[in-house]
């Protein structure tokens, strides 16, 4: 397998929101929204470009990983930047190969060399936790509605760098997916009938 990882480019956008769809269909919801999120996500000025990364197989994608910026706001009114992890995605047929893995950490070195301070992330604790996620409780660090639970993780760039950040996180409002837009974006791809799913994130 000739696998490669490069910066995103214009000419991939359509096969990478292809991926996502093909990545998360049926996963978390009915259809999937993802793919939709790829799609808003690069023009917000959230948005990090140096960060998107896509893998290929013989030259075609088969995953990508995306980062945007987001704030933890104390209770002081004080912002610190982090990141947004998220989308990252890999074709069912090239998943469990190592390509979410190196993924994650080609962008997190990037991410060290950029600068950032920290990732944080809603995702599986069991898949997150070998890159060095933790719990974000343990950086004093709550959801915008001031909760806290497993998924919810946090990484450190680097050794203290969240030293004195606490607060509640917000993300870029592209993750807020209204659903006449989404069903309008679905009509751009071939149909792929939906199913009903119990699949959540524990």
């Amino acid at each position: 397998m000739n696998l490669t990882i490069r910066l995103e480019e214009e000419k991939d956008y359509q096969q990478v929101e292809y991926e996502t769809r093909e990545a998360f269909w049926d996963v978390y919801r009915p259809g999937c929204v993802e793919h939709w999120i790829v799609h808003q996500i690069r023009k917000a000025p959230a948005f990090v470009k140096g960060l998107n990364y896509v893998a290929c197989v013989d030259g075609s994608i088969v995953g990508n990983i995306m980062y945007s910026k987001a704030k933890v706001v104390d209770d002081k009114k004080q912002e610190s930047e982090v990141l947004c992890m998220g989308p990252l995605s890999v074709l069912p047929a090239f998943q469990r190969k190592g390509i979410g893995s190196l993924l994650m950490n080609h962008s997190m070195q990037k991410a060290r060399e950029l600068g950032f301070k920290a990732i944080v992330i809603f995702g599986n604790p069991h898949y997150y936790g070998r890159f060095g996620f933790i719990n974000a409780e343990e950086y004093g660090i709550q959801t915008s509605s001031g909760e806290n639970f497993e998924v919810f993780m946090v990484l450190e760039l680097f050794a203290g760098a969240l030293k004195g950040i606490t607060g509640k996180f917000y993300e870029d409002k592209v993750f807020e997916v209204q659903d006449e837009e989404l069903e309008a974006f679905e009509k751009e791809f071939p149909y792929k009938e939906k199913h009903s799913t119990d699949t959540q994130l524990k």
